[in-house]
């Protein structure tokens, strides 16, 4: 590779914690050492490069955090960040330390800020997506979502022995407060009735209409599983209307919630983040800013920050026809 474009690198998180953003941080330190770069960690997000909580990093600063959920940097949405004032303050820690290239792992509102940060300032800057929903455009995948996925099936499954047990009705809200990555893929993995997502109109009269289905073809318990961002209502809604029409229903409703977030990363995960995090490295020393790195068909590549938080990935369409097929 020929010279480098950076000298000193930092990387932080911010937003919402995901599965691998760990693996992702370990990538970039020792990728970063690798090529004799130097490597800051910022803790908190922005608010640490706005307060001068920076720590050097090394190889040895990231061993055994592979496996681990969360983040070792900690994570925060930062207010300051978002004013003129908060960021000049932040590149002025920047110059401190002779920071000329950022990797930020996070989501929309990470990307936002770093977008900002690179059209004010200057400062290279490389996204890195680390989110359980999934619905960052520019990757197959986010860091995290296969992860989060399987901790859904695995809940949902455990919750369909009871509802088997005892003929009940129960409505599982997963996460995805804008996207139904998470309700779709985990409600077709673990044969429920009805999946309800964000990206669709749905309508109760459907979901009654299933439930009728469901009876007359000896169907004695059943899952519907609920996005958090569902437009229709919210899940103990839906479980109050459906208890008005369907009075002999026993009716239970389980929120997933931020149990989701957590555990140790999927093999999926682990090896999306290392890939990712070498990427985000190697893309700035390549010299490119403001751009996101994905993974698009097992290849990363480089999405513009500004079309990765703008665009979002779809819905499979196929995916929705299969689950009502196979709900029968």
């Amino acid at each position: 590779m020929k010279e480098s474009a950076v000298k000193k690198i930092a990387v932080l998180t911010s937003g919402g914690d995901s599965p691998g953003m760990n693996a992702a941080l370990r990538a970039v330190v020792r990728t970063a050492n690798y090529y004799n770069i130097e490597c800051y960690g910022v803790r908190e997000g922005y608010n640490g490069l706005i307060h001068d909580d920076f720590l050097k990093m090394g190889p040895r600063s990231v061993k055994n955090i592979i496996n681990q959920g969360g983040t070792i940097l900690k994570s925060a949405r930062s207010t300051e960040f978002r004013t003129k004032e908060g960021r000049q303050q932040a590149y002025d820690n920047c110059v401190k330390y002779g920071i000329d290239g950022l990797v930020c792992i996070g989501g929309d509102g990470t990307f936002t800020g770093a977008k900002i940060f690179n059209e004010e300032f200057g400062i290279r800057v490389i996204g890195v997506p680390g989110t359980i929903d999934n619905d960052i455009f520019g990757t197959d995948n986010t860091i995290g979502y296969d992860t989060a996925l399987n901790t859904a099936m695995d809940a949902i499954d455990k919750i369909r022995d009871t509802a088997t047990s005892h003929n009940r009705v129960f409505f599982v809200e997963v996460m995805g407060r804008d996207a139904g990555f998470i309700a779709l893929n985990s409600g077709l993995a673990t044969g429920a009735l009805d999946i309800l997502i964000p990206e669709k109109k749905d309508s109760i009269d459907e979901l009654f209409a299933n439930f009728r289905t469901a009876e007359k073809s000896g169907k004695s318990s059943s899952i519907v599983v609920v996005a958090e961002g569902e437009k229709l209502a919210n899940v103990y809604e839906l479980a109050e209307k459906t208890k008005v029409s369907f009075p002999d229903y026993d009716i239970r409703v389980a929120i997933l919630g931020h149990m989701q977030r957590g555990g140790s990363p999927s093999c999926a995960d682990r090896v999306l983040a290392s890939r990712l995090g070498y990427g985000a490295v190697t893309g700035l020393m390549e010299g490119k800013t403001n751009v996101m790195a994905g993974m698009r068909s097992n290849d990363v590549v480089y999405t513009p920050i500004e079309e990765a938080i703008k665009k979002h990935n779809e819905i499979n369409q196929d995916l929705l026809l299969i689950s009502e097929i196979l709900a029968i």
